[in-house]
């Protein structure tokens, strides 16, 4: 792979696939998402997607109206949710020319070796194909983790150094990381250092928050990966961060 050419793990959020009351998925917003990814694919870039949603799908197929509050109502509405998720990826990258392969890790998968190792083969076959965005989520129907904390987040950082990605794009509801009188910081190089302007607030229908986010960047970029946390909600973000433009957050590695 060239110099240009990047091998890039995209987080999407709940925040940026949900409708505002979070019970139902955002069909506009995965159209344009799709878009972007498989534009960037065209350029041969390769894009590996880590998705949340299957929960806020569930809910809207299941026809709730709030986010249960106990685990295992959770985890039957990522089980329902699953499927609708994927069959809408599926459809919408379709469109473009493209098909989907879904994986559903864990943490355990990762922690293992030979599981680690299996998946990693997994992808490295599944990137031989062109015309294949790989999706993963984690397997919200028996693992509890990110459920419970950080929406993936975390879980997009260990994809990205379980891939060997050049860079690492987690997308979100909010511009990126402020500082204290609310303004964006476009340039990290000392994560530590700002890590007291991260709060735990998150959205009324996702477990993630900023802390989950810089705790994700961290693994990432002490693993050599650059980062990037920026709005999901901004047309034309994926392509404005791959041209340098000065949008999102940009978490530099250490030289």
């Amino acid at each position: 792979m060239s110099d240009k050419r990047k091998r890039i793990v995209i987080k999407f959020g709940t925040g940026i696939l949900t409708r505002k009351t979070g019970t139902s998925l955002h069909p506009g917003q995965f159209r344009r998402l799709t878009s972007e990814v498989a534009a960037l694919v065209r350029e041969g870039h390769q894009c590996l997607l880590v998705s949340s949603g299957a929960v806020g799908a569930g809910l809207m197929l299941l026809k709730m109206h709030a986010r249960p509050t106990d685990l295992p109502s959770v985890q039957a509405c990522a089980a329902v949710g699953q499927s609708r998720l994927m069959r809408l990826y599926e459809s919408l990258f379709y469109r473009h020319g493209f098909h989907v392969a879904q994986l559903l890790l864990s943490h355990q998968d990762i922690d293992s070796r030979s599981r680690y190792q299996n998946a990693r083969n997994t992808l490295e076959r599944l990137f031989r194909f062109k015309n294949v965005v790989p999706i993963i989520n984690e397997n919200d129907s028996v693992a509890v983790e990110e459920l419970r904390f950080g929406d993936n987040d975390r879980l997009s950082a260990e994809v990205a150094i379980l891939a060997k990605a050049n860079l690492l794009i987690i997308l979100t509801s909010v511009n990126g990381l402020l500082d204290e009188r609310k303004r964006l910081i476009h340039e990290v190089t000392d994560i530590d250092a700002i890590s007291h302007l991260a709060n735990g607030e998150t959205g009324a229908y996702s477990t993630g928050g900023m802390v989950t986010k810089l705790q994700a960047v961290k693994l990432a970029v002490q693993s050599g990966i650059p980062a990037f946390v920026a709005s999901g909600l901004e047309p034309g973000v994926l392509q404005a961060i791959l041209t340098g433009q000065p949008i999102g957050t940009h978490f530099h590695t250490k030289e």
